[in-house]
C-alpha cells in the first residue's frame, strides 16, 4: 500500500503539486494530465528522486524517508527518456542492470523471459546504439520490470511503438500489476482504459478526480454527439463545441463533438469514451 499524504512541490515560486492525497493498493493506475500538470513531479517523489517540499509518503504505513534503500529498492521506474549506453548490446545492458540491482547471479532466465515479453529477443546481441527509438522504448520497460519490484512507475511506456508493439506491451504490464503498484502515466487514453483499476486527474498539480475508468466515462452520458455537416458550416460548430474527430464523406463532413445538449436537430447521440472525457477536461489546455 502507497500513501500520498498532503504531497506539495514547489519551484522556487511555481507550485508543481498542490496537497495530493491518494492512496495506491495493487494494480494499475493511470495517470492522466496534459504537460505541465504535475506528472513527472509527482513520479519523481514518489520514486524518491526528488523530495516534496511539505507532505509525506507512507509504503506499508512506514515513511519512505526512514526506509531509505530499503524502499528505493522496491521501485522500477521507466523514465519517458531513458539514458543508456549505446556500446551496450541489448541482453548486456539488462544484466548490468541486474547487478546494479542487486539482484542475485543467475539472472539470465529473467532477462530471456523479459526480452521475450517485450518482442526485443531477436535483437538482444545488438547494440543499443544501433536500436531504433520504439525498441530503446521497450528496453527501457524491460529494465524497469527487473527483479519484480512491487513499485512500477511508467512514463508514457507505449510512445513510439507500432499497433502490434502497443498491445504486446500493455497485456505484458496488465499481467506483471496483478500483484503490485502500476502507476502509468500516458497520453495514449486507449492504452489504460480497459484495463486500469483507477484514473488519477491532475490538472495544475491538483487531483481533481480519481475513479475507475468505466464511472468518468458514465460522467459524459448525454454529451457525446455525431453531427453532420457541410464543409462551410464546419467553422461555426468548431467554435461552438470542442471537436473530437473530423471525418469527411460524400456530403461534407462527420463531426464526433462534445455538447452538455444535442447541438442540433439531427445529432446522433454517442456511446462515450474515455478520450472523449479526457477532451472534456483538458480540451481548453494547449
Amino acid at each position: 500500500m502507497l500513501e500520498l499524504k498532503n504531497i506539495s512541490k514547489k519551484y522556487g515560486k511555481v507550485t508543481a503539486l498542490k496537497s495530493v492525497s491518494i492512496t495506491l493498493g495493487s494494480g494499475i493506475y493511470a495517470l492522466l494530465g496534459p504537460n505541465g500538470s504535475g506528472k513527472s513531479t509527482m513520479m519523481n517523489i514518489i520514486s524518491g528522486i526528488l523530495p516534496p517540499t511539505d507532505g509525506e509518503i507512507l509504503y506499508n504505513a512506514q515513511g519512505i524517508r526512514s526506509l531509505g534503500t530499503a524502499y528505493r529498492e522496491k521501485i522500477g521506474y521507466m523514465p519517458q527518456y531513458p539514458g543508456m549506453y549505446p556500446s551496450f548490446t541489448v541482453r548486456d545492458f539488462l544484466l548490468y542492470m541486474s547487478e546494479l540491482k542487486g539482484l542475485p547471479r543467475g539472472s539470465e532466465g529473467e532477462v530471456d523471459y523479459i526480452l521475450r515479453r517485450v518482442e526485443l529477443d531477436d535483437c538482444a546481441d545488438r547494440k543499443i546504439s544501433a536500436l531504433s527509438g520504439g525498441m530503446k522504448q521497450r528496453l527501457s520497460l524491460a529494465q524497469a520490470v527487473l527483479g519484480s519490484p512491487e513499485i512500477i512507475i511508467l512514463d508514457e511506456p507505449t510512445a513510439g511503438l507500432d499497433p502490434k508493439q502497443r498491445i504486446a506491451v500493455r497485456n505484458f504490464i496488465s499481467e506483471t500489476a496483478s500483484d503490485r503498484t502500476v502507476l502509468w502515466a500516458t497520453h495514449i487514453v486507449p492504452d489504460i482504459e480497459g484495463i486500469a483499476r483507477e484514473v488519477i486527474i491532475l490538472k495544475q498539480g491538483e487531483v481533481t478526480d480519481i475513479a475507475a475508468p468505466e464511472k468518468l466515462i458514465q460522467k459524459m452520458s448525454g454529451k457525446v454527439w455525431r453531427v453532420r455537416v457541410e464543409h462551410n458550416a464546419a467553422e461555426e460548430f468548431r467554435k461552438k463545441y470542442r471537436i473530437c474527430s473530423t471525418v469527411p464523406d460524400a456530403d461534407g463532413l462527420m463531426l464526433r463533438l462534445l455538447s452538455e445538449g444535442q447541438p442540433c436537430e439531427d445529432a446522433v447521440p454517442l456511446v462515450p469514451t474515455l478520450e472523449d472525457y479526457y477532451l472534456y477536461i483538458f480540451g481548453d489546455i494547449l
